[in-house]
């Protein structure tokens, strides 16, 4: 047996003592994953972005391995936990409006130390000296670059709306701003080029889009490398000692890495390689997440149905946010019922062949979400589970 099918086979030895719904993490893929984000960050350190594992035995596990260094978190409140977990380097992604866990940020000597909150606004600035309660410890904050492509004098924009920050001058002048406020300390600028690292540029079927795709991204990294370096230029104007400049995302990992002004890199999705990251010329992962649904009944010939799956991804709605129907190969939605909350229709060649109790293995859309639908996690080393780990569900939180 070969590829998927032997891959099927070992997942279903190594859980056939345990009943679906389940998921799986196959450690050698993930291994070989996270070899090969380093391989394309030539030489810089990757940060973690948590939001897409969210599982802290993987998060340590990414961690151990050189060439990784730090966690990009996305709320304040996993920020504070994960350091109050031994994690030395937590750079939040996204500004808060936490109060409480600012007031505790500012309190605490040695989560101070280890966070660093994202701003990019002024207005977040009064917010958290408001929310300091007396707490009189510096705060270490990041201006985030807004990445988005411009074009025809800005009539038309590509890009996630995420920063106001876009003109290197404005993020000069917000620098000078903080290192003129006391009680906070800016260490670093991030760019997310969601753009160009979180589309895909060769999507099945669709040649025409994907050349558009790839137009596209071309000219956005052009365009951003130049305004990177005016940005950070402009920062270090201010704030000569600072600590790092990240950017990047899994999709863009070498481009990124490439560039002088870029100390650091952002990735996550490509650890486990869920489904939205098949559809790139630029790398191809081995899908290391997983989960099972059991078949629990056979409506006819070519029809299975298994216990729910409608598990959908964020972002816009549409059948590349819903799971894909993995293992075995062959089986697809039925397109009057989709991913069901607690039925899942399944048809083709190969659902003859399953039984009441036999497993379906599915891919996430996306990395992390899949781990708000289960507590743990089985690590899968052969055809053996080595161990089970909590996801950040499984040790009670959910922080979004």
């Amino acid at each position: 047996m070969r590829g998927r099918a032997a891959d099927r086979a070992r997942y279903d030895r190594a859980t056939a003592h345990l009943d679906a719904p389940l998921a799986i993490v196959d450690l050698a893929a993930f291994d070989a994953n996270a070899d090969d984000l380093v391989r394309r960050a030539g030489g810089k350190p990757i940060r973690v972005a948590s939001k897409s594992v969210r599982c802290r035995a993987l998060l340590e596990r990414a961690l151990a391995r050189d060439g990784f260094a730090g966690v990009m978190s996305y709320t304040l409140a996993e920020s504070l936990w994960l350091a109050r977990s031994g994690f030395g380097d937590v750079l939040l992604a996204y500004p808060s409006a936490d109060r409480a866990g600012f007031a505790e940020l500012a309190a605490d000597p040695g989560l101070a130390a280890a966070v660093t909150v994202m701003v990019d606004d002024p207005a977040q600035l009064r917010l958290i000296d408001d929310a300091r309660d007396g707490g009189r410890e510096e705060v270490r904050v990041c201006l985030e670059l807004d990445t988005s492509l411009r074009l025809l004098g800005g009539r038309v924009r590509i890009g996630a709306r995420r920063s106001p920050l876009h003109e290197p001058a404005q993020l000069g002048a917000l620098a000078r701003a903080i290192a003129r406020r006391p009680g906070f300390r800016l260490v670093g600028v991030m760019a997310y080029e969601g753009h160009v690292a979180g589309v895909g540029d060769a999507v099945k079927g669709r040649p025409a889009r994907s050349r558009m795709v790839r137009t596209m991204q071309a000219t956005a990294r052009g365009e951003l490398a130049a305004r990177r370096a005016a940005a950070v230029a402009a920062v270090r104007a201010a704030v000569p000692d600072l600590e790092f400049v990240n950017g990047g995302g899994t999709g863009s990992v070498q481009h990124t890495a490439a560039e002088d002004a870029v100390t650091e890199i952002a990735a996550g999705s490509g650890l486990y390689v869920p489904r939205l990251f098949d559809n790139y010329t630029s790398f191809s992962g081995r899908p290391a997440a997983l989960f099972a649904q059991p078949v629990v009944r056979r409506p006819g010939p070519g029809v299975v149905t298994v216990l729910g799956g409608g598990y959908p991804a964020s972002g816009v709605a549409g059948a590349d946010r819903s799971p894909e129907p993995y293992l075995p190969d062959g089986l697809r939605y039925d397109p009057q019922e989709g991913a069901g909350e607690v039925q899942t229709p399944l048809l083709g060649p190969p659902a003859d062949d399953l039984r009441v109790g036999d497993k379906v293995w599915f891919r996430h859309a996306k990395a992390g979400e899949l781990c708000e639908r289960f507590a743990t996690l089985r690590l899968v080393e052969g055809d053996v589970v080595r161990d089970t780990v909590p996801t950040y569900r499984g040790e009670g939180h959910t922080f979004l």
